[in-house]
This record gives structure tokens, C-alpha cells and sequence, in this order.
């Protein structure tokens, strides 16, 4: 068992089958967690680039701006 780094809640896993770079989830906080080193275990928290944020945020908009022309179209073929 190990704590998670964020929230410092235990997070039950076998230490024996982790490898470096492996990745895991906190289930108390939800953050994504890598294995830094395996002796001693050590996890550290997946960086996220301000770039990766911004990205995501673009393809929501995106999915959003298709959303509503589709709608519009509709309720225009539902006027003819």
C-alpha cells in the first residue's frame, strides 16, 4: 500500500507488479498517478502542459459549434 501524493489517501496495490512508468488512478481524488521509482515505490502526479488544457478545451468548443449547427439544420428542415 502507498499513499497518493495529492490527497494522501491509501491506495491498495500490489508494489511487487509495478514497473516504472506504470500508470494508476487514485480513487479517492480521481488524479492520474505514474510510478517515478519502484524502490522505494514513488508515485508522482501526470503533468498536464497548459497546451494539453487548452487543446482539450478547443475540442469541446468544437464538438459544441458542430452540435449546434446540426440542430439549427434541423429545425430548418423541419420548417420546409
Amino acid at each position: 500500500m502507498i499513499n497518493c501524493p495529492l490527497c494522501d489517501a491509501v491506495i491498495d496495490v500490489d508494489e511487487e507488479e509495478l514497473d516504472e512508468g506504470d500508470s494508476l488512478i487514485c480513487e479517492e481524488c480521481g488524479a492520474n498517478l505514474n510510478v517515478a521509482g519502484t524502490n522505494p515505490l514513488e508515485l508522482t502526479p501526470e503533468v498536464t502542459t497548459d497546451e494539453d488544457e487548452e487543446e482539450d478545451l478547443d475540442d469541446e468548443d468544437f464538438d459544441e459549434d458542430e452540435d449546434d449547427e446540426e440542430e439549427e439544420e434541423e429545425e430548418e428542415d423541419e420548417w420546409e
